[in-house]
């Protein structure tokens, strides 16, 4: 079961890290969240990997430890509260810059800044033609 899991979390840390390489704004956020996922497992299998076993001091010979489970408890809440900040800021990004890049440069192939710029152009050439009155 150990072998399992560790793989599960090195392939959640592979892909975070491939995530967070790229060179969108939206990607790195789900990397950073998909790397808390990761370090949370971590944490949650340091305390012992036990089945139907209580958190409970002398219950059983062999008890969980609770102070992983109380650590992955308050890095879900940080780390929902620092995925949310994120978010808004690369939303806030997004509507400055026109783009989703991190460098804030506007790739050739960028989708999105494409159709944002068409989008800009768009009102300005309607404006012109009315000959410049706002409604």
């Amino acid at each position: 079961m150990e072998l399992i899991y560790a793989t599960v979390v090195g392939v959640m840390v592979t892909c975070s890290v491939f995530l967070m390489l790229r060179g969108h704004t939206f990607a790195i956020v789900m990397g950073l969240t998909l790397m808390s996922y990761a370090v949370n497992l971590f944490l949650f299998a340091s305390g012992g990997l036990a089945l139907h076993k209580p958190a409970i001091l002398g219950e059983t010979e062999n008890p969980t430890d609770p102070l992983p489970q109380a650590l992955v408890l308050t890095a879900i809440v940080i780390g929902f509260a620092m995925t949310a900040f994120a978010l808004i800021l690369a939303i806030r990004a997004r509507a400055d810059l026109g783009n989703d890049q991190v460098d804030g440069r506007s790739a050739p192939t960028d989708s999105l800044a494409t159709k944002d710029k068409e989008q800009r152009e768009k009102p300005r050439t309607t404006e012109k033609a009315s000959g410049g009155k706002s409604r």
